[in-house]
This record gives structure tokens, C-alpha cells and sequence, in this order.
């Protein structure tokens, strides 16, 4: 174990204890050689024969963080876990995670599945009673959901054996349940930021993309030669990880990912704000973004004057820019007669803008507030002159500049009453960051929040 890890104090504040054992344990039992392959071995099964690897399978299409999935072997098939904690045999070890699965879940759906682990301290209840790091409200039953539980409440991937838990969980949650291969991800704070560097570090023909809170280099660096997309967010006065060693890390990504060396600027001392950069250069589908806040080691960081932490959405859009576009296999539905047909609503629309040299996100959200549900909807709105969509996430776009239609997906067709969904896109631009002016739901105008 890293020689930090040991001069860390537990972090987080009170944990909470409680029950959470709703349903029967399961215990599995892996050999080594599964422990050591489980993995590539699940992968590999999930794919139709002559298929590419893990890292083929999910090769982004250029500009667009466009992937190409393969369904687990949990697909079609009645699940064997539900929401709850827990075991598994892994190195030897009994190991136990808390999973969180959407509600009305289908089998025939891919879920993007996102792993958030704990700080020291903590334990995975820690992580499920703030919500998986703020994600699960945002997710609108999108994702799957996992707590892990580190070994005395800590991550110090002793032999890489906190990696091969990892690799033990892919394969039980994927066996149980319909996973999106090309669609994991892992989050965490302080000791759990290690944790997931470690698997960025490790894994990254693996997991898609992840997002380090106040890391540091606690949990070990095996490999680190390959291009994953990776955030970062570290505070300016954090006295338990410094910024210097999560600047470090974030710049073995940036050389990784082939992104172009920069300096990002970073907020003063005592402005109470917080900076983004994003990248340029990078090789396609392997972002980096790097936000630093005047603050402490924490990872609900808040702007001067604001009661909301910024960074779930931040992560949540930058998890949910990469897309996945289905391989016909024995798992695949049939498409079939399926598309709602569009009803029209009175509507509430909310967009928020994050710009950056020549780039922007913007997220969206739409509410229904109207007495019935919408089925089906179309978004209508003009982009200002100069910009571009190139990536998006939880609708489809077209065309990518001037007046833009986006049309729901199939997990969020349907808006019952006062409910919302978000919805968002990547772009560039030539100076002009401002958000469209108005919004029309199927032929109707849309309220400005």
C-alpha cells in the first residue's frame, strides 16, 4: 500500500449506519484464473463471434463519443439481483457492493453502469446516502448504480486486488443484468478518486470514462499507458491531497490522450468561484476536463452565493456525452412499430451553457406542465451563428447547426405530468456562447426558466 495512504484521516463527516440489506445476500464464488480474466472473458462472451475487443467494441466515431456497445449476458433474461447489498468471493475475500437498478428496469435494455466508490472512512452506505455522488437524481432511471465496500473502509488495492474486486463485480452485475459494455464508468473522492485512477490507470480498455474528486496516487498507477476520457476537480487549499499531485495525475492523461499541453487557468484564492478546461487535440472519444475551485478537500464544492454543489452536473454531462449505437446480435430487439407518437403538452425549458475557448455544453431540461403525459416529443430550437453540435447525449440531433430538431430516445419518450427530462449537447463555436432564444415542444412554445 502506498505510504499516503497510511497519513490520511478518515474524511466525509459522520457515516451513517444502517440496514440496507433489502433481499437475500447473493454469494458467488470465482476461481483465480476468472478473478484474474472475468473481465475480457465477460466481454468476449457478450460479443458475436469475430467481434472486436473491449477496446474495439467501444472505439468512438471521431468528434462524436459515439460508441458501439455489446450487451452482457444478463440481456433477455429474468435478473438475479436486486437493489440492495451484495457478496461475492473475490481474492479469497468475501466483498460486498450495494447496487442501485432503475426502477420499471427492462431486460432487453443496455444500461450504463457507474461504479462510486468511497472515501476513507466511508463505506459504500456513505456513498448511496449522498445519492452516488449527486448522479442518481440526474439519472432519470437511466444507469445502473454500485457502491462498492473498500477493505477497512479504505482502497489500498494491496497486489492490485481492489482492481480484481472490480473486475469480479463487472462480471456478476453483468451475468444478472443487462450491461452496456461500452458504457462504464467510475467516480470517487479522496481515497475513492485513487481508487478510480487506479482503474483508469489499469482498466482503461474497460471503462469509458472517470472522474477523480481530490485524488491523489493513494491506490496505485498499474499500466497508465492508454487513453481513457478523464475529469478531474481538485480544491486550491486542499490540505489532505494537495493540487500539485492531482495536477500530476490529470497530466498523464492529457499526454495519454494525445490532448495539446496547457496551463488551465485556475481561480484566485478567495474568489469563491471555480474554473473548467477542457482539452483541445485530444484523440477522439478521450476528452479531458480539468476543474479547479477555491476550496478544500471536499467533493461538493459550491460557488460563492450558491447553495447547490456544481459538480454532479458537470460529471453527469460529461458521463453521458458518450453514446452508444446497438450491434445487431442474438440479444438485440427486433425493431419493430415502436415509436410513440407525438403529443402535444405545455412545456417548461431550462438550459444552462458551460463555454470554453471554442467549445460549449449546454444541458437542457425540458418539463412537462401540462395536466397529461407527452409521448413522444420534439424539441425545436435555433443555435446561434457559429455553433456546432458534436456529440450529445439522451436525445438525437439533427441537423448539427442552425435550427435544430431533438427527438427523445427510447428510455424517455414518455413525460408524465411536472416531471422533467435532461437532455444536453457538446459543441464548438467562433465566439458566440449564447443559448438559443426560444424552445418549441411538438408545435408549442416553450416556457423560458
Amino acid at each position: 500500500m502506498p505510504g499516503a495512504a497510511v497519513r490520511l484521516q478518515p474524511e466525509g463527516g459522520k457515516v451513517t449506519e444502517r440496514a440496507t440489506r433489502r433481499g437475500r445476500a447473493t454469494i458467488l464464488s470465482l476461481s483465480g484464473a476468472a478473478a484474474a480474466a472475468g473481465v475480457a472473458v465477460l466481454l468476449a462472451a457478450a460479443m458475436p463471434s469475430g467481434a472486436a475487443g473491449p477496446r474495439e467494441a467501444r472505439a468512438t466515431t471521431p468528434d462524436t463519443g459515439v460508441g458501439v456497445f455489446a450487451s452482457t449476458a444478463g440481456c433477455g433474461r429474468t435478473p438475479t439481483l436486486t437493489n440492495g447489498t451484495h457478496s461475492i468471493q473475490s481474492g479469497g475475500k468475501t466483498r460486498s457492493f450495494v447496487l442501485r437498478i432503475p426502477d420499471n428496469y427492462d431486460n432487453s435494455r443496455p444500461y450504463r453502469l457507474v461504479f462510486g466508490f468511497h472515501w476513507l472512512g466511508g463505506n459504500a452506505n456513505s456513498v448511496v446516502s449522498q445519492s452516488y455522488y449527486g448522479l442518481l437524481p440526474l439519472s432519470n432511471n437511466s444507469t445502473i448504480f454500485v457502491a462498492p465496500e473498500g477493505l477497512n473502509n479504505g482502497w489500498a488495492n494491496s497486489g492490485g486486488e481492489d482492481v480484481t474486486f472490480t473486475d469480479n463485480m463487472i462480471q456478476t452485475i453483468g451475468n444478472a443484468l443487462c450491461v452496456d459494455t461500452a458504457q462504464l464508468f467510475s467516480l470517487g473522492f479522496s481515497y475513492g478518486g485513487g481508487m478510480s485512477y487506479a482503474l483508469a490507470c489499469a482498466r482503461a480498455d474497460v471503462f469509458r470514462a472517470v472522474a477523480i474528486y481530490a485524488g491523489g496516487v493513494i491506490s496505485g498507477c498499474n499500466g497508465g499507458t492508454q487513453p481513457i476520457a478523464y475529469l478531474q476537480a481538485h480544491g486550491l487549499s486542499d490540505n489532505v491531497l494537495s493540487i500539485s499531485g492531482g495536477r500530476a495525475m490529470r497530466d498523464r492523461f492529457v499526454r495519454n490522450n494525445g490532448c495539446t499541453a496547457a496551463s488551465p487557468p485556475e481561480p484566485a484564492q478567495g474568489s469563491g468561484t471555480h474554473t473548467a478546461f477542457h482539452y483541445s487535440g485530444c484523440s477522439a472519444g478521450h476528452p479531458v476536463a480539468w476543474y479547479a475551485f477555491d476550496g478544500g478537500h471536499t467533493p461538493t464544492p459550491q460557488d460563492a452565493g450558491s447553495n447547490a454543489p456544481w459538480l454532479p452536473q458537470e460529471t453527469w454531462t460529461f458521463f453521458t456525452q458518450f453514446q452508444s449505437t446497438p450491434t445487431p446480435g442474438p440479444n438485440t430487439p427486433t425493431p419493430g412499430p415502436t415509436t410513440p407518437t407525438p403529443s402535444t403538452g405545455a412545456c417548461r425549458v431550462t438550459s444552462t451553457v458551460n463555454a470554453w475557448n471554442t467549445g460549449l455544453t449546454e444541458s437542457i431540461t425540458i418539463t412537462n406542465t401540462s395536466t397529461t403525459a407527452i409521448n413522444g416529443w420534439s424539441l425545436v430550437f435555433a443555435l446561434p451563428s457559429g455553433q456546432t453540435i458534436t456529440s450529445s447525449w439522451n436525445a438525437s440531433y439533427s441537423p448539427a447547426s442552425g435550427q435544430v430538431t431533438a427527438r427523445n430516445v427510447s428510455y424517455n419518450a414518455s413525460v408524465a405530468p411536472d416531471a422533467s427530462v435532461s437532455i444536453g449537447f457538446q459543441a464548438t463555436h467562433t465566439g458566440n456562447t449564447s443559448r438559443p432564444t426560444s424552445f418549441t415542444l411538438n408545435g408549442a412554445a416553450c416556457a423560458l426558466a
